[in-house]
């Protein structure tokens, strides 16, 4: 098997055709993290099948989980698909589904809506109305932009993403707050959520501004971030609907798969549905 060498050439080739696919920002963001840190691992060897394994290895050694692992390699056999070399690719870690999510990172009701009061109280309202559009609706933190003053005007907002349009519609009251909030903010058109440069405000942006809120708020650092109201919207949708297709259209699901891993309770939950069962004398 020919051995090969990584250049800058066909780095910076490989991040340009991330940025003109259908990917989310954040998505090309991590891809090129990941294969930056296999090039600076190889530190100029060169790619060999051997090499490939024990970056596997060596990832593995760091006491990562299966499933983070598993993603940089993923981005990793995107760069081999890219360059042609498909020769070079390597297996996944078995990762063992898991039966219920981490109580630590698990958000609950009453710490959403004090974090969204606890930024109203501190004079955020933009910070408090961007919480409530998500977890309202179900987008995730890179479609706020779709939420602009003609899309509230009609109640919906057309998000195209990954090759797809959907159309997400906004609850009554989320609809009068942004429009109540844009008319305060002398917003006539486009994106409600920008920063001062009127360009929309980046998912960074966005987690940082939450991630202040904890001591206030109360609420553990480690459940906050942008991601997590969209769980809290799955959830909630879910029990109210008991419909698993129509929370996957919603959310921008291809696969019944992906919404089911939104869904998983935590594991306090998941004790109190095996005590229900009586099994135990």
């Amino acid at each position: 098997m020919e051995n090969r060498t990584l250049t800058r050439t066909q780095m910076d080739n490989y991040a340009t055709y991330l940025r003109t696919g259908e990917r989310a920002d954040a998505t090309v963001e991590k891809y090129l993290r990941d294969v930056q840190a296999f090039a600076r691992w190889l530190d100029g060897k060169p790619v060999t099948k051997e090499a490939v394994t024990q970056y596997k290895i060596f990832l593995s050694d760091q006491g990562q989980t299966s499933a983070t692992v598993n993603t940089k390699l993923s981005a990793v056999n995107g760069l081999f698909r890219f360059l042609g070399w498909e020769e070079y690719r390597v297996k996944f870690l078995k990762v063992q589904r898991l039966a219920f999510r981490e109580s630590s990172r698990e958000l609950t009701l009453p710490e959403y809506q004090r974090l969204v009061e606890t930024a109203r109280s501190l004079g955020r309202e933009w910070l408090a109305l961007a919480m409530e559009a998500i977890c309202g609706t179900g987008i995730r933190v890179s479609e706020l932009r779709y939420i602009t003053v003609e899309a509230v005007a009609i109640g919906r907002a057309d998000v195209a993403l990954k090759g797809k349009i959907r159309t997400i519609l906004f609850p009554g009251k989320l609809a009068r707050k942004l429009r109540k909030y844009a008319q305060k903010q002398k917003i006539v058109s486009g994106a409600i959520f920008c920063a001062e440069d009127r360009k929309p405000l980046s998912r960074f942006q966005i987690w940082r501004a939450m991630k202040s809120l904890y001591k206030e708020a109360g609420v553990k650092p480690s459940k906050i971030f942008p991601h997590n109201l969209r769980h809290l919207f799955a959830t909630a949708f879910y029990r109210s609907t008991r419909d698993i297709v129509k929370l996957a259209d919603v959310l921008g699901h291809s696969s019944i798969n992906t919404t089911r891993i939104y869904l998983m309770t935590t594991g306090a939950e998941h004790i109190r549905c095996l005590d229900r069962m009586k099994l135990v004398s």
